[in-house]
């Protein structure tokens, strides 16, 4: 027979976990509690974030409520068909057709309901701008980052570009409150672009011509790095993003002209070539 506790102590140990779980709430910074509020998900800063950071905490609460209705029926099922202090042992049921009918519906009706709110947001997200103000081409490479801005007005229409190596971390600029497509290429295996602020990332696959279009709306410093295991520096595929206003964009253009780094650096991206398939022009 299992040791009980008096209900005293079992009082006084409730009591002693919600006063600990109230100093801890207490003892958080204010954005500590942001987040918290979120669900640990990073303040988004471009114009898709909504639609992701609503499908996050909606998808959050669904789980929340399973979770609660599935505990909630195996406490009751312990309480309600515990042994009682005759010893004598509960009808065993060996099945129960109409919860087996739930188990099995309930699920399907789930999976349904997720994918087609996914299937909503990602249309809203990967929707494309026409004339996007903006291209930038990304290559990743391993093991480190290239951005051509293409054909800017600033620098007479030329491409310029700024690329990193595993000892050099290179910088993304973006204009604020201006849409960017990001054309996302690789000379060598799959990469994966990821901006936490943006709540999204895209597999960047050899032959592929992969591509996503947004708008950033707050300006500041935020970090980029490779999402997918590509090798022995993978580790070392990071990048800074930084938003900033339209003037400084243009002096940051024309600072890489300066430097001389002018036109379309894609470091062997125009491989067509797909691992593990015979033909060439994967992506065409």
């Amino acid at each position: 027979m299992g040791l009980q506790l008096p209900k005293r102590a079992r009082r006084i140990g409730l009591a002693s976990v919600l006063t600990a779980g109230s100093l801890l709430l207490g003892a958080c910074s204010s954005e500590d509690k942001a987040q918290i509020r979120r669900l640990a998900q990073p303040v988004g800063v471009t114009d898709r974030t909504d639609v992701m950071h609503s499908l996050w905490m909606w998808s959050w609460l669904a789980a929340i409520l399973t979770g609660i209705l599935v505990w909630g029926l195996i406490f009751y099922a312990c309480f309600k068909y515990r042994r009682r202090h005759d010893d004598e042992i509960p009808v065993q049921t060996r099945y129960n057709l109409p919860i087996e009918i739930l188990y099995t519906v309930a699920p399907v009706v789930m999976v349904v309901v997720f994918f087609f709110f996914t299937v909503q947001a990602q249309d809203k997200v990967l929707a494309d701008d026409k004339k996007p103000d903006h291209v930038v081409y990304v290559v990743g490479q391993q093991w480190s980052w290239t951005f051509n801005y293409t054909k800017e007005p600033e620098v007479g229409g030329q491409t310029v570009y700024d690329a990193g190596t595993t000892a050099y971390r290179p910088t993304l600029v973006l204009p604020v409150n201006e849409s960017v497509d990001f054309e996302l290429r690789s000379p060598d295996v799959i990469h994966s672009f990821w901006v936490p602020a943006f709540l999204m990332k895209m597999d960047i696959v050899p032959g592929l011509k992969n591509h996503f279009e947004l708008t950033p709306t707050r300006e500041g410093t935020y970090v980029g790095r490779c999402a997918e295991l590509c090798g022995a520096y993978h580790s070392r595929m990071l990048f800074n993003v930084k938003v900033v206003s339209h003037a400084d964009y243009a002096t940051y253009l024309k600072s890489l002209q300066g430097k001389g780094q002018t036109g379309l650096a894609l470091g062997g991206a125009d491989a067509r070539t797909q691992a593990g398939l015979e033909q060439n022009g994967a992506g065409e």
